[in-house]
């Protein structure tokens, strides 16, 4: 792979009529070890976030040693890089095959579940050929929690209700060697007070279960840096969760994990666009709903955007931009502010793509070729580079 100082000498020395998708190891690398060193459990990176192998062994070799698998494509590729690493099937519906071939061909002892049946299915999945049942299985409850504070909610299609919850988990212990209750929040929680709503559902629970619980997952929803979303400071989210952890009817040594995908990878790639043609306020660039820019156009992300020309002198102007396929739906609203004399052939960097974004692009209309090149420069937005400081009045001594 290739390297550079920043966009701007990629744009001159290659000059490209494709996208190029700008790795960051080194933003990726601080991100990890933010986690390792700050969150006080265990952190799961949540492959789906960005499923690179390059990206796999750089957390890995920064202290991420537990990995959130969602698919038995996604418990392979992450076997394959890693054989020691320890990988957590998190996605409540599997088909029986891929519980099984996850537990016997892979060593995955952990799954999470929301419902009987999906119990009943990881149970008959993991018997051996004697017909016994599986004992060192390690199963998560999942519970369906709001995601008010999110900018993207997951509070819909996964989780059992709170009424659910307690015969769930009494049902789920008799076959558990190791029993944890999970959540997720939403995409983005820009609130602390997420988790604070989360662990009290969870408090009730457990103390209506009255079984004993072993690990309390807080999932994802860790946020990173967009325009018009600044974030508090992740230590806020750390704490207040580690507080509300420990008031929590557990067992004495009960783990506490959390899943971050967005938070451990959005810093870890940009995008470079080419501009193919201007019309008054809206930019045809050669990426877009179809490629690395799904949220953009799906759900109004606002990525942070620059140009890359040194000769453009006018004021920022708000831009709308098109996608380069035939379809009309690859647009993305914006407002993305850049120069004003911006035009045909000129480079836009589109930046806080390294989450859902090179792992969403696909080969409609032919489109969909990226190269990927390293980097040396600083991401366009961080949380862990040490350039944020905390406001004066802190919003989380409210919560406390």
């Amino acid at each position: 792979m290739q390297h550079y100082p920043d966009a701007r000498s990629v744009v001159r020395a290659l000059e490209p009529d494709e996208p190029i998708i700008l790795n960051r190891p080194h933003a990726a690398a601080r991100a990890a070890r933010f986690f390792v060193e700050k969150f006080p459990g265990k952190s799961l990176y949540a492959v789906k976030a960005n499923p690179s192998p390059d990206l796999f062994q750089i957390l890995w070799d920064n202290g991420i040693t537990h990995y959130d698998v969602a698919s038995i494509a996604e418990v392979r590729s992450v076997r394959s890089v890693l054989p020691d690493a320890t990988l957590c099937f998190m996605h409540p519906v599997k088909s029986p095959g891929a519980i099984r071939e996850a537990y016997f061909q892979h060593g995955v002892k952990t799954f999470s579940l929301d419902s009987s049946e999906e119990l009943a299915k990881i149970v008959k999945a993991t018997r051996d050929e004697d017909g016994n049942d599986a004992t060192d299985l390690r199963l998560c409850v999942r519970l369906r929690v709001s995601s008010e504070h999110a900018a993207l909610s997951l509070a819909a299609k996964f989780g059992c209700d709170l009424t659910e919850a307690p015969a769930l988990l009494q049902e789920t212990r008799q076959y558990a060697d190791w029993l944890g209750v999970c959540f997720h929040v939403g995409s983005q929680a820009m609130s602390p007070f997420a988790y604070v709503q989360a662990l009290d559902r969870t408090r009730a629970a457990i103390a209506e279960a009255s079984v004993v619980i072993d690990m309390i997952d807080v999932g994802g929803g860790f946020p990173s840096v967009y325009p018009g979303m600044e974030p508090p400071p992740l230590e806020d989210y750390f704490k207040i969760i580690h507080q509300h952890f420990y008031a929590l009817p557990v067992a004495y040594n009960a783990e506490l994990w959390c899943e971050p995908g967005r938070a451990l990878c959005a810093e870890y790639s940009s995008l470079v666009v080419k501009v193919e043609k201007r019309r008054g306020e809206e930019l045809y660039i050669n990426d877009g709903a179809y490629g690395a820019l799904f949220d953009a156009a799906h759900v109004d992300w606002k990525f942070p955007v620059r140009a890359l020309e040194d000769d453009l002198i006018k004021p920022e102007m708000d831009f709308a931009f098109y996608g380069p396929t035939c379809d009309d739906a690859d647009y993305m609203p914006g407002p993305f502010g850049l120069p004003e004399d911006i035009q045909a052939g000129d480079y836009i960097e589109i930046g806080m793509l390294g989450a859902y974004g090179a792992a969403m692009k696909t080969d409609f209309n032919g489109f969909g070729a990226a190269e990927r090149i390293i980097v040396t420069d600083e991401p366009m937005a961080s949380l862990y580079d040490g350039s944020r400081t905390r406001p004066v009045a802190d919003n989380v001594v409210s919560l406390r």
